[in-house]
């Protein structure tokens, strides 16, 4: 039976509590020792209230606002499987000699991340099931934020008073991609060094402060000892930080604001129309999360994905044109391509690489930047304070 979420109109009818009943069954004592827990929390605290609220919060029932489900769950595995691979991952770029079970690189020098991030994949148990899992979570997070995202702006749902959680969207998908850099960077294999290179060669194109930027980050030149262990706290610490804040900023708005909805018998854009938390909702959710999270398992056991393996140590003299980021870096490294070569030139003794520094410095901050400004520009144009 459907609800509506509408100041208390039409909301099902609360439960008969124990006093109102006279056929109530006595409580156990397990109950009574629950309840009695309940009630010091509640009053030192008073979470009461706030807990009775989001349980009886209305969600709409429409296929379309799974994909933000989809995403926040492909995000809780990254984070499961993170911490697994933080047990073994050695974020140095500290040089050491494979003595593993992969045979052909028996011998080779590398890099103590590149040899232990071997070592999760061949002789830890579970440890390639893990990693796949790790960067299959991260791909369908990416994915399944940027069809959210796309629901979100062709539906409108952006707009007043909304477009305050429309710009921590853009903050997030922004930061998802940081995020997805840093972690396939921190193996050090091939494919990781050839990639910090370019990324190195990107910030030397900024006009005037390019190799000292370039040169703080590195701790030095490309491509030093440094820059393993930073990557490692950006990634492990600072940006899951920020991540899991603003989705929560983000959930805690859209549980004050209420759910945007489709046209509907009783929808208007006071109410919504759909089912509370407790008990429809957070049923179907967690079902939910285990059916995402089968998925992952079932791709990542059965889709090789990054087999740091094949590509070797990172060494220059190998890279081909083959070298590439993954799919969602796939605008930026194509506006390097098309970007015209006469953007470079000298000027008072120095080279100015604006067609690099446009496509792979600029690029990013202003397309979301200008995402982020969409609701208060598309408000000032069309003159909708609505």
């Amino acid at each position: 039976m459907n609800a509506r979420d509408d100041n208390g109109a039409g909301r099902p009818a609360e439960r008969l509590r124990a006093g109102d009943d006279p056929v109530t069954a006595p409580a156990s004592a397990g109950a009574k020792k629950l309840g009695g827990v309940a009630g010091w929390v509640d009053d030192r605290l008073g979470p009461a209230k706030g807990v009775n609220y989001l349980m009886k919060k209305v969600f709409p029932d429409h296929w379309s606002f799974m994909l933000g489900e989809i995403a926040m769950y492909s995000m809780i595995i990254c984070l499961l499987t993170g911490v697994f691979l933080t047990f073994w991952f050695v974020p140095s770029a500290g040089h050491t000699v494979y003595e593993g079970s992969y045979v052909p690189l028996q011998g080779v020098g590398m890099s103590e991340a590149y040899a232990s991030s071997l070592r999760i994949s061949f002789d830890i148990k579970g440890g390639l099931l893990i990693r796949q899992m790790h960067h299959w979570a991260a791909l369908m997070f990416t994915v399944a934020l940027s069809a959210h995202m796309l629901r979100v702006f062709f539906t409108g749902a952006f707009r007043k008073p909304r477009e305050l959680n429309w710009v921590i969207g853009c903050i997030l998908s922004m930061l998802a991609l940081v995020e997805g850099f840093a972690g396939y960077s921190l193996p050090d294999d091939l494919l990781s060094g050839t990639g910090l290179r370019a990324a190195e060669g990107f910030m030397q194109s900024a006009p005037v402060i390019g190799s000292y930027l370039a040169y703080a980050l590195f701790d030095g030149p490309f491509p030093g000892e440094a820059i393993i262990p930073r990557l490692y706290g950006i990634h492990v610490l600072l940006l899951p930080a920020l991540l899991v804040g603003l989705f929560t900023a983000h959930i805690v708005m859209v549980a004050v604001q209420k759910h945007t909805q489709y046209p509907g018998p009783g929808r208007t854009n006071n109410n919504v129309v759909g089912f509370p938390v407790m008990p429809v909702y957070a049923a179907k959710a967690g079902g939910f999360f285990f059916i995402v999270f089968g998925f992952l398992a079932l791709l990542s056991a059965t889709v090789q994905i990054n087999a740091i393996w094949v590509y070797g140590p990172y060494d220059p003299s190998p890279v081909t044109a083959g070298s590439q980021p993954d799919w969602y870096m796939g605008f930026a490294d194509g506006a390097l391509r098309l970007l015209p070569g006469w953007l470079e030139f000298s000027a008072f003794g120095y080279t100015l690489s604006l067609n690099v520094a446009i496509g792979a410095l600029l690029l990013i901050p202003v397309m979301y930047g200008l995402m982020a400004a969409y609701p208060f520009i598309e408000a000032w144009v069309t003159g909708d304070k609505r």
